[in-house]
């Protein structure tokens, strides 16, 4: 029998002593759960760009990568001082990932970029401030028609998939010919142009994708690997649907349908058992990816504007080149939507987030966010702002 006066600090007495806790945690309480105390996100830096941002990644120890909408892809140290600064693209850069490598270039990290000028690129960025040769451009995919939506690498760096308004999905290895796989046309040969200085036969190489993926029938927002597999792959798009392939064999598995729900972004818990889709009717769908019937949502983080993106913490391994991620911040997500503002929400408690932090001032979206440990990078029409955010584990009472 518990008092009905009883506020915060009594109930998270209450739940410390029956577990018997050596050193006390501020508990929180929601319906029938408690959680963590969170403290409140802070705002630590910013990273002025001069045009949208359209990805960030914090997944490079001590830096942040972003890609803009001028078709650079930029680095960033801790103290705001541009490491970086690459033309990778000829137009808008939609997406930018780190692929891992337990074998990198001391000093380096390769990263994947997609952009609206139809292809993606592979590059080499160096870490150290005086390097010779601050990047290389090593291999341009083709395949896609219309504009890039998305691309990632799997846990290991080992493949890449690409997601495209044309309604394909591109399976690619990162490997680099030693030749071109796809022959230039004239207006390719005309768009091919010198990059950090480099000469023709430097230029970099041409690939063709492994596999192609036809099922959808909109645009494609976003292709994802499932955790821990690089044969296994999850992807949204604008006919309301999230699918399930085999990548090798090219065979789409599963598909969810959910009707008038136009997804612009996936994420996949690190246990692989969920899946979340931003939608622009205001929603995020949650789907237990466990069920046989997969034709309905189990769930739904309603906004009050549109959820353009989101990230689930812990779903990559940890190379040597890439930064860890927190597990226990796996029932846990980030939502950035158009109103500017990010959103903490705990899966096990949907009905409200658990804290939001508004990016900027005014009303600029946010395109892109990204959660290492207690950082998140948000990026968008206000350029990049790092916050820091409490996390915490999940306590039961049921």
């Amino acid at each position: 029998m518990i008092p009905l006066d009883w506020k915060r600090y009594q109930l998270s007495q209450l739940i410390n002593k029956a577990l018997s806790l050596a050193k006390p945690i501020p508990f929180d309480y929601s319906w029938r759960d408690f959680t963590d105390n969170l403290l409140p996100p802070q705002r630590m830096t910013t990273l002025p760009h001069e045009d949208w941002v359209s990805s960030v990644s914090c997944r490079i120890p001590q830096h942040f990568l972003t890609a803009a909408y001028d078709g650079h892809i930029r680095l960033f140290d801790y103290s705001q001082k541009t490491i970086r600064d690459v033309p990778a693209h000829l137009a808008p850069v939609t997406s930018v990932c780190v692929v891992p490598s337990q074998d990198s270039i001391d000093g380096s990290v390769v990263v994947a970029s997609a952009s609206h000028d139809l292809t993606a690129s592979l590059t080499r960025i160096s870490l150290e401030p005086g390097a010779v040769e601050p990047y290389q451009a090593l291999a341009s995919l083709h395949l896609h028609t219309s504009p890039l939506s998305s691309i990632a690498s799997d846990h290991t760096g080992s493949s890449l998939l690409t997601a495209s308004w044309d309604h394909l999905i591109g399976f690619w290895d990162t490997k680099i010919p030693l030749e071109d796989e796809v022959a230039a046309d004239t207006g390719d040969r005309k768009k091919r142009r010198k990059i950090g200085g480099v000469s023709e036969a430097e230029q970099p190489k041409r690939k063709a994708p492994t596999t192609v993926l036809k099922s959808h029938t909109a645009r494609v927002s976003q292709a994802l690997f499932a955790p821990g597999s690089n044969q296994k792959a999850y992807n949204c798009g604008f006919d309301s649907t999230v699918r399930t392939w085999d990548v090798e064999s090219g065979v789409c598995m599963d598909t969810i349908t959910v009707p008038e729900r136009p997804m612009l972004d996936l994420a996949i818990t690190p246990d692989g058992n969920t899946a979340l889709a931003s939608s622009t009717d205001r929603t995020v769908s949650i789907f237990d990816l466990r069920s046989p019937s997969l034709s309905s949502t189990t769930d739904t983080l309603v906004h009050p504007s549109t959820p353009s993106c989101l990230v689930c913490p812990g779903t990559h391994s940890n190379p040597s080149n890439v930064a860890p991620l927190t597990p226990a911040s796996a029932p846990q997500i980030v939502t950035g939507a158009h109103d500017g503002i990010a959103r903490l929400w705990d899966l096990r408690s949907t009905k409200s987030a658990v804290a939001s932090f508004k990016a900027w001032d005014g009303t600029m979206k946010i395109l892109s966010v990204d959660w290492v440990g207690e950082v998140v990078g948000v990026g968008g029409e206000g350029g990049v702002e790092v916050w820091r955010v409490g996390q915490g584990d999940w306590v039961s009472t049921k």
